[in-house]
């Protein structure tokens, strides 16, 4: 078998295959000889037929169902033989049988392609790194969502506040305040000052107790359309915070002693969760830098693959309640950059030589142990798959990568002050 490569670019390529008649006529005899058990001929039994009968009478329909079912076979010879691995289907043409002859067609198909990262110099990517500045409302948001998460539930009998949850039914009415048969829902959990329950609604909701009746209007349907409902109350419930003390303090964060340790152990989180959040921002903008300078090409069946992975994802999690074409058209860039993304970080590695030795590894699990003294058995159970110390491998390959395109960087250090990230998130 004769096989001619041509690069029509950095990932396509193109098969010329030709194959002499002394590679094939095994396999074409082979094929006659299933081809007659499948037919009848007067005279003859099934797979008794002579080959020339045969030949004489079915030529071309042998000839044509040889090609159509051996191709395949020929083509996988080559890109085995060539040690190319395609990253889609191949698309065969210009095929050319003839009998006791030769057998030759072309396949374009697609590689995943080598990317070559150019002389890089100091200050090639210009990138900002953010550094936030935390204030004691931060502090107190956090404990209160603690105290909030160890809450007690319970009855109200006094009439309800806002921020109450009220048990009720919704009973749909018309205009003249008959109950529409059909329209009820039962034992709903709702929240006084909670869209679409503030307002008007929440005006009417104030001072009520078990057993009174309001009526109210939300919205009903995808129009969002107001409907008119009755609203009987079951119950009112309130959550009932704890107070902050010695005691609140050992039962939330066994590990602080009374309540400045506490509050420097949530300060501590939270500025941790700040700096995670710089590193993150600044990973994104090196990432994006370096490909913006590399500029790689890409097989559009690669970007396809991960886009479908994506969506497929994405979808199976939200249980068909999103659009299809949406997220397929959301999520287009995103796998495109993380596939421009995937093929420079290849070609780092590769030309850097980085690897990852087993030490690293595990010392990257005694770490974890460190950091989670009580969790010991937990986290060497998990990193004993084999799925799992890889995940660790590519992470700490990815960190030499960065580490090493850091060095290429501009870095403009940016203070960002907290509370100007609430009163942006307040604005919205």
């Amino acid at each position: 078998m004769n096989i001619t490569i041509t690069e029509k670019n950095t990932f396509s390529r193109e098969f010329f295959i030709d194959i002499p008649w002394t590679e094939i006529d095994q396999d074409f005899n082979k094929f006659t000889v299933d081809f007659s058990k499948k037919i009848k001929i007067p005279g003859f039994r099934p797979g008794k037929v002579p080959k020339k009968v045969l030949m004489d009478r079915f030529q071309p329909s042998i000839e044509a169902e040889f090609v159509e079912n051996t191709v395949n076979k020929y083509y996988s010879k080559a890109i085995e033989e060539k040690e190319i691995t395609p990253v889609n289907q191949g698309s065969v043409s210009d095929i050319d049988f003839k009998f006791e002859s030769h057998f030759k067609f072309k396949v374009a198909f697609e590689v995943e392609p080598e990317i070559t990262i150019p002389r890089l110099k100091k200050n090639s990517f210009k990138i900002e790194k953010s550094e936030y500045v935390m204030d004691e409302i931060d502090l107190e948001m956090a404990i209160e969502d603690v105290r909030m998460r160890n809450a007690d539930i319970q009855s109200v009998e006094s009439g309800s506040k806002v921020d109450d949850f009220i048990i009720c039914d919704l009973q749909e009415i018309d205009d003249s305040g008959i109950a529409i048969i059909g329209e009820k829902l039962e034992t709903k959990y709702i929240k006084i000052g909670q869209p679409p329950f503030d307002g008007d609604n929440q005006e009417k909701l104030l001072n009520l107790k078990p057993q009174q009746k309001v009526n109210i209007k939300i919205p009903k349907g995808e129009q969002g359309e107001l409907a008119s409902y009755e609203l009987l109350v079951k119950n009112v419930e309130r959550q009932v915070l704890p107070e902050l003390n010695n005691d609140f303090v050992k039962k939330a964060d066994p590990q602080s002693k009374n309540i400045d340790e506490f509050k420097d152990n949530v300060r501590r989180k939270i500025q941790d969760a700040y700096d995670q959040r710089s590193e993150e921002a600044f990973t994104q903008q090196l990432c994006d830098a370096v490909i913006d300078k590399v500029k790689p090409e890409f097989p559009q069946s690669m970007a396809d693959s991960y886009l479908n992975h994506m969506v497929n994802d994405v979808m199976s999690r939200n249980q068909g309640q999103l659009e299809l074409e949406k997220v397929r058209e959301t999520y287009k860039p995103i796998a495109e950059q993380t596939l421009k993304w995937y093929l420079i970080r290849k070609a780092v590695v590769r030309e850097q030589s980085f690897k990852v030795e087993k030490e690293e590894i595990k010392q990257f699990i005694e770490d974890k142990k460190t950091e989670n003294p009580q969790q010991e058995k937990e986290i060497d159970k998990f990193y004993k798959k084999p799925s799992n110390r890889d995940r660790v491998e590519d992470n700490l390959v990815e960190k030499k990568v960065l580490t090493y395109l850091t060095e290429f960087a501009k870095i403009k250090d940016v203070k960002i002050n907290t509370k100007d990230l609430r009163n942006k998130s307040e604005a919205r």
